[in-house]
């Protein structure tokens, strides 16, 4: 796993290791947050983004990805996470207004930041993002049974990355993504965060969304089947201040199928 430019490092948080990919070192800050997968859905673009003279950084929420801990289900809520994202950032020094992306329930972890002023948002993208009662999607939610849990996760992990990576699945690229599931205890933080997956916690925030002036941009791949381009597109018909920009032949990561275009989009978006 490698673009030039981009490194893995860490800083510390609640006591554990906190991973992340950067790349770039003087440009403004633009923080990016994964979902159900982890920092490697970011890759595509960071390079990139630092070459505009931003300074991304892709963050492994706790348990996840290369990052140490482990999530349990009153640790793995939007809310929480949202909480932990706001000590990770200051561990890095970033306090002023900070860009920030989101993919899939990182989306719901960014809307919270902004909504509840958690954090100094100045401007907010998603990334197929879930919204409203989008969430959490059936290949998610089953996992909530502890039978299924015990007997098919890797299986079904394997088949949702292929799924979600759409033409640019390659053997080699849905290794990549499933590596982390490797570790017993990243499988257990995942199951932890299907198991908190809660769609109230996007529904709450839609009434200070609709208030905040904040920019808001929407980046979606169109053949998602779960978090759909119809909720996008509610989205940015409902909530002001927000662009949709649609990608086409894109399933759930749409980073990877069209880096060059999303890329171009942030950055955009995000420079000052």
């Amino acid at each position: 796993m490698s673009e030039t430019g981009v490194v893995r490092t860490a800083v510390q948080v609640d006591g554990a290791p906190a991973s992340y990919l950067t790349a770039g070192r003087d440009g403004p800050a633009v923080l990016l947050l994964h979902g159900t997968y982890w920092s490697r859905v970011w890759l595509p673009v960071l390079g990139r983004l630092a070459e505009a003279g931003l300074r991304p950084v892709a963050v492994d929420l706790p348990g996840l990805g290369r990052s140490g801990g482990e999530l349990t289900r009153e640790t793995a809520t939007v809310p929480a996470l949202a909480e932990w994202v706001v000590r990770f950032a200051s561990a890095l020094g970033i306090s002023g207004p900070v860009a920030v992306a989101g993919h899939d329930i990182g989306g719901a972890i960014a809307q919270h930041l902004l909504a509840r002023e958690r954090l100094a948002v100045s401007r907010l993208a998603l990334v197929n993002s879930v919204t409203y009662d989008s969430w959490p999607a059936p290949h998610v939610a089953r996992f909530r049974d502890p039978e299924v849990a015990a007997g098919e996760l890797l299986a079904a992990r394997r088949q949702a990355a292929t799924s979600a990576l759409a033409g640019a699945a390659t053997e080699q690229l849905v290794a990549d993504y499933l590596d982390p599931w490797t570790d017993p205890r990243v499988r257990r933080s995942w199951l932890a965060m299907a198991g908190a997956a809660d769609s109230r916690y996007t529904l709450d925030l839609v009434p200070a969304l609709k208030r905040s002036t904040t920019p808001k941009l929407l980046i979606w791949g169109e053949d998602d089947d779960f978090e759909t381009v119809e909720y996008a597109e509610k989205f940015a018909s409902e909530i002001p201040h927000t662009t949709l920009v649609r990608i086409p032949e894109a399933d759930h990561i749409p980073t990877e199928n069209a880096p060059g275009r999303i890329a171009r989009t942030l950055i955009d978006f995000c420079a000052p």
